[in-house]
């Protein structure tokens, strides 16, 4: 790299320079034995989250953990293993299930990482390459395989895009200095499941002459700068590798010209639809064709996204004859390693050992033979994790907020719940709505995805500054998907609540309960 283009690079750009993100992981057992405190800063703060390890200045000493789980489908052995690594740190460990079908263990300490990695080898599991400028998890419908009205399904492809990506797992030091962080969707029914509008590629399917494949978007992304929804690459490919080799060459491409473009002097414009609008749609897709070798199809005229987006709780007959899965809503994501255990248990005794993540921040177990359906709905764990709770807890997401995120500016999961349960109380609601927080700008909670997304900021209320909201309205998912745009800045808090309910009344038809 020559003086003139390193003095260009970004902050974080020249940290990478200096030494790659991956090296850490030879050095994790040193780590473990010097203690997190004497560990170099920009190592700690930076390098490690390339093996999945975040340090969390609001909670010092005590690490989360970020998991690699394709298409969401994790087994009770593995989710077993996970509660063993949680139930080590009493109050403090935990687990959230992400937006990305993912999930993230809390509180575990630096000098356990060896023997976790050691644990999650055992079954399976890896963390690489899932922080910082590296392709995200993968996304799928998370009844893969189980859907009566899938068309494709989408497990095996996200796990080969995974190996790809991951060289299966050790770590790929191809894609591992990514301008920026890069999200990959692979979508297989008709409902949009995997929100195909806010990843960098997704695959949405599509009928070619006949042949069932995929129609391709790409550039979508939330951030505080910026929000852009994926728009056509007008291509086409086939239900099979090429899948893994267009993403290939997308990522290649996205990779090796992030500095001729700019993309790596600003964090803020770095993300692919940034290159898309430095070069525009066609010079993009000539260099993609140009690396795979090969022309690409044109995309189909329409694709399959029929349905309005499912959230997959309650009971479903699946297509294998004699079974049905059983959605349990998992409140805000949120997981003990007790619960963790029973999850993992209750597979085990009534499914076939599987559970399926969802992007809603919620559980499906599937394989549960119809005959068992009645006394499975009576085990204690579907209290605490029902199967249909009420319209807006139903459907809350959230971030992790501010107790263990340093960029979040407000606190989001319990005054989430909190507002939800004391307005579905309040109110007759006749549909879900959907209300999704995130704690700052980044949009971890993708808030404008919501019916209703509010975005954590600092408000001014009788001369004191205060925790508070922007509101969004109109995001809209499935077909027809849509971002919501700002509508009103600055609402306290502490005045939230009645400005819900009165949007809730007047534009989404709810009534005061008598």
């Amino acid at each position: 790299m020559t003086m003139t283009a390193s003095s260009k690079l970004n902050k974080i750009e020249k940290a990478k320079a200096e030494k790659a993100g991956l090296a850490v992981k030879e050095e994790l057992e040193h780590f473990a034995e010097i203690g997190w405190e004497a560990v170099d800063k920009t190592d700690l703060e930076m390098r490690l989250k390339w093996l999945g390890i975040f340090y969390r200045p609001v909670t010092p000493g005590k690490f989360m953990l970020r998991l690699r789980i394709p298409n969401g489908v994790i087994t009770s052995a593995q989710m077993g293993v996970l509660a063993e690594i949680v139930q080590r740190y009493g109050d403090d460990g935990s687990a959230d299930i992400t937006t990305r079908q993912n999930l993230q263990l809390r509180g575990v300490h630096l000098e356990d990482m060896p023997d976790i990695f050691r644990q999650l080898k055992s079954v399976g599991l890896t963390t690489i390459q899932s922080g910082m400028d590296n392709v995200r998890n993968l996304t799928g419908s998370p009844a893969a395989g189980i859907d009566p009205d899938e068309l494709i399904d989408t497990r095996e492809l996200n796990q080969k895009l995974q190996d790809m990506i991951t060289n299966q797992g050790e770590g790929n030091p191809t894609f591992t200095n990514l301008p920026r962080k890069f999200n990959i969707a692979v979508e297989g029914a008709r409902d949009n499941s995997i929100h195909a509008e806010i990843n960098d590629v997704a695959f949405v399917p599509a009928y070619q002459n006949g042949e069932l494949g995929f129609n391709v978007l790409i550039g979508g992304y939330l951030s505080a700068q910026r929000c852009a929804e994926a728009i056509p690459m007008n291509v086409w490919v086939p239900a099979n590798d090429d899948v893994v080799e267009l993403s290939r060459a997308i990522l290649t491409v996205y990779n090796d010209n992030g500095l001729a473009a700019g993309l790596r002097e600003s964090r803020a414009k770095a993300r692919l639809m940034w290159l898309i609008d430095h070069w525009g749609m066609e010079k993009f897709r000539e260099e993609v064709e140009k690396t795979m070798g090969k022309s690409l199809a044109e995309a189909a005229p329409e694709d399959e996204i029929t349905q309005d987006k499912k959230d997959h709780l309650g009971v479903h007959p699946q297509k294998q004859d004699g079974y049905s899965y059983v959605g349990l809503h998992v409140p805000m994501g949120r997981f003990s390693a007790q619960t963790m255990f029973e999850l993992a248990r209750l597979a085990e005794v009534y499914g076939m050992g599987e559970i399926r993540l969802t992007v809603e921040q919620n559980a499906l177990i599937p394989y549960i033979k119809n005959e068992n359906l009645e006394t499975f709905l009576t085990e204690p764990l579907l209290e605490q994790f029902s199967i249909n709770p009420t319209p807006l807890t139903r459907s809350v997401i959230s971030c992790t907020g501010a107790r263990y995120c340093n960029f979040a500016i407000i606190e989001t999961k319990q005054r989430a719940l909190k507002m939800a349960q004391e307005l579905d109380a309040e109110l007759n609601i006749r549909d879900r709505v959907r209300i999704h927080w995130t704690g700052c700008p980044n949009s971890c909670g993708q808030a404008q995805a919501g019916d209703i997304g509010l975005i954590g900021t600092k408000v001014r209320k009788n001369d004191q500054t205060v925790e508070g909201v922007n509101l969004y309205t109109g995001g809209k998912v499935g077909k027809e998907a849509k971002l919501g745009t700002l509508t009103e800045k600055s609402i306290a808090c502490d005045d939230l609540k009645g400005v819900l309910k009165n949007l809730l009344i007047e534009q989404f038809g709810a009534t005061e309960k008598v």
